[in-house]
């Protein structure tokens, strides 16, 4: 499995040394997988068992992934639904969506202690959302009705915000001032269909208000952003991520969107069907950002078994950013340091 840096020229395809490749080939999307949310949320409950040992309990998933959840569970993470299934004064880890005041609440009347993990780019968006309800605004919450973020974000100021799922939902939205109302959004919703969503918002409600810097996250916006560069080339686009990542979903959406003749959501290479690479010459690879890269390679296996060896990585950006693990986890992990 040949692995290339590709590049763009003037026209369509991609190209090497300036000769069209039509062979079987694969274009592999960067950035991809793991986002600096994921990453330190996984830590988080790695470290956690490797101090307090197991069992570390872990309030929803950890991250919209089947890998990584069972991953963790093997090493003695229990995952729960809610507070009340986590025994009194045991380890809680609250998952990367977020969680609203009341969990916080719950966990500290039945003494549990609490390790909050959640992304700082979903919790920007909670203080958004705070500071917008203390000044009596309307604020209506662009994302995907029972997704775990949504609920957390939309518990620090229920009577302040209504969910807004997606342009369709525009017609629906009541508010009591126009001249005091804001969006906020989702981290993980698709860009473009996001900005339809506010210039719908917009039209009904000229003197709307924004956030203060982008809710979409720029994991998201990134993983998007390369999928609409190679999906014009691709035969087939296959998607590394679970079917509850919305995210990942996301991805395959902006492929078909942006040109890809088919795509498809995949947890693991075997899921892949060979009916879907007959006839195909191109095929796109991505993974949503709770995926770690072993099972991209993974899929790059079973590909190149099929005769799509010559991998091409198309790369729009790279990411840097990272995120310090918990505070409350920090000073534990210090404390056991210095004894």
């Amino acid at each position: 499995m040949a692995l290339i840096a590709g590049r763009r020229l003037p026209g369509k395809g991609t190209y090497h040394g300036g000769v069209t490749e039509a062979r079987k080939r694969v274009l592999l999307a960067k950035p991809r997988g793991y986002c600096a949310g994921v990453d330190r949320a996984v830590q988080t409950v790695e470290e956690a068992l490797k101090l307090y040992g197991a069992p570390v309990y872990v309030r929803k998933q950890i991250v919209h992934n089947k890998h990584v959840v069972s991953t963790l569970e093997a090493r003695g993470a229990i995952f729960v639904e809610e507070n009340y299934e986590v025994p009194e004064g045991a380890t809680v880890v609250f998952s990367a969506h977020g969680v609203a005041p009341e969990v916080h609440e719950q966990a500290r009347e039945r003494n549990l202690k609490a390790i909050d993990a959640t992304c700082p780019l979903v919790t920007k968006v909670h203080h958004e959302a705070k500071r917008f309800a203390a000044e009596d605004y309307d604020i209506l919450l662009i994302g995907h009705e029972g997704h775990e973020e949504v609920i957390g974000t939309a518990g620090e100021a229920p009577a302040h915000i209504q969910l807004v799922d997606g342009p369709d939902d525009v017609e629906n939205v009541v508010v009591r001032d126009p001249a005091k109302v804001v969006w906020l959004s989702q981290t993980t919703l698709s860009v473009d269909e996001t900005m339809e969503t506010v210039a719908r918002l917009k039209t009904k409600l000229p003197l709307l208000q924004s956030p203060p810097s982008d809710d979409i996250c720029y994991a998201t916006s990134n993983r998007q952003h390369v999928i609409k560069e190679i999906a014009p080339e691709c035969d087939v686009v296959i998607v590394v991520g679970s079917t509850n990542s919305s995210n990942s979903v996301r991805l395959v959406e902006v492929a078909l969107g942006a040109g890809a003749r088919a795509g498809h959501l995949v947890d693991f290479a075997s899921e892949i069907q060979d009916e879907w690479l007959e006839g195909v010459s191109t095929v796109g690879v991505s993974s949503g950002a709770s995926v770690p890269d072993e099972l991209v390679m993974e899929v790059l296996a079973h590909l190149a078994e099929r005769g799509f060896g010559e991998v091409t990585e198309f790369t729009t950006a790279e990411e840097r950013l990272t995120f310090s693990l918990p505070q409350e986890l920090r000073r534990d992990m210090k404390k056991a340091a210095a004894g």
